[in-house]
Formats: structure tokens, sequence, C-alpha cells
């Protein structure tokens, strides 16, 4: 049951609403900042505390391994407390986890910090999701995603040229110390703003189940269902690779490729970072607007991620700095391709099953980018101690990750959807 004040609800469409959706924006912002610092970080982490390329990886992965395995409690925090309490009572935990960072003299304490601001930021966006849900009309779901989403990212933005500037000005340390203030302001506008009404205030008479409550055990119980669908495997295996490979790069590896393997300025990584960023916002209204449909929207999915997969090793076989500055840019508007599996896993369940879907795969997304960027710093630290370019080791592991996880998708049975039919494809 949904404890929030009683208050009456907002309109379907109000100032008010939109007012408290763009506070809580504001924490998903911040999530997307706290996810991307690596690009600029990384290098001047490494100096200070001397750390192996495995370790980076690490660091980096931390944040999306709590994120991930929270998504379901925070869903369930969702269903039980409300949109406001979950976000106030998690958010101070990003808080403390980045004066953690900011004040932290060993790599331990750096992945203690990463830890709690994962655990911290991981209700961010479903919160988003669900108050759009509760408190718009359905017509506007996808527009006010839309809206969020853009939104959000000016975290990324940050984490592009402003942080490089602001760590060559200062420190590495005043990054954290700016974010960490950052989240402070951002929890007091959504303590200030946001309001909910009771649970039962919100749902029409006769679809309350009050005898039903929801729990951390139930989430999980209901999840094993999709597990029995022989489409779920392939799904899975694309949704862990398509936007972690992403992730990998403009969140962890772009920053050091730029500055080591080219010499490239803090700044003047930031300046690629930052126009990666801009296209990669422009990618997912792109790709909403270029959807081909049910019946092709595998196909396009399939062939996007071949073809980021083909610039990961042109990359690694290169040590062309054209090719190290455009790709990932051409590769930030080709990112948006991740969206179509949100309608794919709309499409391939049924209505009753389509949340847990859409869970699972965020699930599967954010767990995938903590593993893909775990094992390019593996892959980085043998290359190191191998005679390898870590480099060519890093993008040589993103590109055949994210080929085994298409080729799952293309060789497990898939749903097709022609002409309203669905149907198996073994």
């Amino acid at each position: 049951m949904n404890t929030n004040a009683a208050s009456p609800p907002p309109p379907r469409w109000s100032t008010s609403a939109a007012a408290m959706l763009v506070a809580l924006a504001s924490a998903f912002a911040l999530s997307q900042a706290f996810r991307t610092v690596g690009a600029m970080m990384a290098t001047p982490l490494g100096s200070h505390f001397g750390l192996s390329p495995q370790q980076l990886g690490t660091w980096a992965g931390t944040f999306h391994f709590m994120f991930g395995i929270m998504q379901l409690a925070m869903g369930v925090s969702i269903d039980m407390f409300g949109v406001r309490r979950t976000v106030l009572t998690a958010f101070p935990l990003a808080i403390a986890g980045a004066v953690l960072c900011t004040v932290a003299d060993s790599f331990h304490m750096l992945l203690l910090g990463q830890a709690l601001i994962g655990v911290g930021c991981a209700p961010a966006f479903l919160a988003c999701t669900v108050f759009i849900a509760r408190h718009f009309d359905a017509a506007r779901f996808t527009a006010m995603s839309g809206l969020v989403m853009s939104m959000a990212g000016l975290g990324i933005v940050f984490t592009g040229t402003p942080l490089a500037l602001l760590i060559e000005a200062a420190s590495w340390r005043a990054g954290y110390a700016v974010l960490a203030a950052a989240a402070v302001l951002s929890w007091l506008i959504i303590f200030w703003r946001v309001r909910e009404p009771a649970r039962a205030a919100m749902e029409p008479v006769g679809t309350m189940a009050p005898t039903e409550r929801q729990s951390l055990r139930k989430a999980v119980r209901e999840l094993l269902p999709l597990f029995a669908m022989p489409h779920t495997l392939g799904l899975l295996c694309f949704a862990c690779v398509s936007y972690a490979a992403f992730i990998t790069l403009r969140g962890l590896w772009l920053g050091p490729v730029l500055h080591e393997r080219h010499g490239l300025s803090l700044v003047a990584s930031g300046n690629v970072a930052l126009v990666m960023t801009i296209t990669g916002m422009i990618s997912p209204a792109l790709f909403g607007r270029l959807d081909p449909g049910a019946a092709r929207r595998a196909r396009w999915m399939i062939g996007c991620a071949t073809a980021g997969a083909l610039m990961f090793a042109a990359m690694a076989f290169t040590h062309s700095r054209a090719i190290d500055i455009g790709l990932p840019i051409v590769y930030g508007l080709l990112s948006g391709y991740s969206v179509l599996q949100y309608a794919y896993t709309k499409n391939a369940y049924p209505a009753a099953m389509t949340g847990r879907a859409l869970a699972l795969m965020n699930m599967a997304m954010f767990l995938g980018v903590s593993l893909m960027q775990w094992t390019t710093g593996v892959a980085a630290s043998w290359g190191v101690a191998n005679g390898v370019e870590p480099f060519r080791a890093v993008f040589l592991t993103v590109a055949g990750m994210l080929a085994m996880g298409t080729v799952a998708f293309l060789v497990l049975p898939r749903m097709r959807e022609s002409q309203g039919t669905k149907s198996i494809v073994p």
C-alpha cells in the first residue's frame, strides 16, 4: 500500500505534474552523469592511485552492477511506498557515495563509493517511467518518456567537456564534489515539489486487490514464467551487450584511448565525448521515428549491432586518430537502436507480462554494462602483461561480446510478428 500523503491526485496533464516530473528527472540526469564519469576520470584516477586497467574496469562496473541488481527491489518499493518515498530514501546513498569518492584515499573506498552511488541511483529512471504512467495520459507516454530521456542527457553532457575543464582546473575530486552538491540540490527539489496521492485515489474502483501485496519474493517468482518462453534467452543475450557497448566506450574507455593512444588533452577528449553524447541524445528519437515495424524490427536490431561490432573491430586494428575520433561519434548516432528492444519486448510477450519482461530486460542491460566494463578491464590488463596494445584488447573484447550477443539473438528462437499475428522463429 502506498503510504504517501493522501492529497488529491493531479490531473492527467497539469503544470503541477510536469513540475514533479522535471524534479524526478533531475535525479535521473545525475544518475546518467555518475554512470559516465569514467571517460574523463579514468586517466587521472589511474595516475593518482596507480590503478591497472582491470581495476578501472571494476571501478566503472561496480556502479552498474549495484544499479542492475537493485532494479527489482526498487520496483517493489515503488509499488509499496510510492515514487516519492523510494527516491527520497535511496538517493541519499548516492550523495554519500559521491562524498566518499571525493575524499577517498584508497581504491577500496572508491569501490564502496561507487557501490553506494549505484544503489542510490537505482530508482531514478524507473521512478520517472512509473510517474509518467500514473500521472499522464497513455497517449503521451512515449512523448514524455522521450522528454525525460533528453533532460537526463544533460547529465552525460556534463561528463564531457565541462568535467574535463573542471578536472584540469582543480582535480578529479572536484568532479565528485560538484556531483555530490548537485545530488543534494536534486534531493531537496524532489522533497519540495513531488507529491503523490494515496494509491487508492489513483486506481479506479474495482481494480484494487486489497489482499495482494507486492514483495521481492513475489516479484522474483513472477519473472520465472518468462524463462519458460523460448524467445527470452536470445533477447536477454542481446540486451546484455547492446547498451553496454555504448556505455563502455562513452563511460570508460573513450577518454583514455584518445589521451594515451593519440596524445589528446583531457579537454580535447572531453570535446569528443561531448559530440558523441549529443549524437547519442539524438539517436533514440531518430530510431523511434524510423522504427520499421514489428515485421522488420529484429533485422534492424541485428544489422545495427553487427555494424557496431565492425566499428569496434576497426578501432582495434587501426591506430588512426580520425577513426578513433570519428567512429565513436558515428556510433553515438547508431546507439539509439537499443530503443527498438523496448518495442520488440512489448510485442513479444502477452500484455499481462509486459511489465515483468521490461523489468527483466532492464536488469540484463545494466548487469551487461557491468560485465562488459569489468571484462574489458581484464582484457586491457592481459594486453599490458602480454605485449598487446591494451586498447586493441579492449575494442576486440567489445566487438566480440557484441557479436556473440547478436549471434545468440539470431540463432536462438525469437518472436516474429507480422500482420497482427505472432509466432516463434526456431
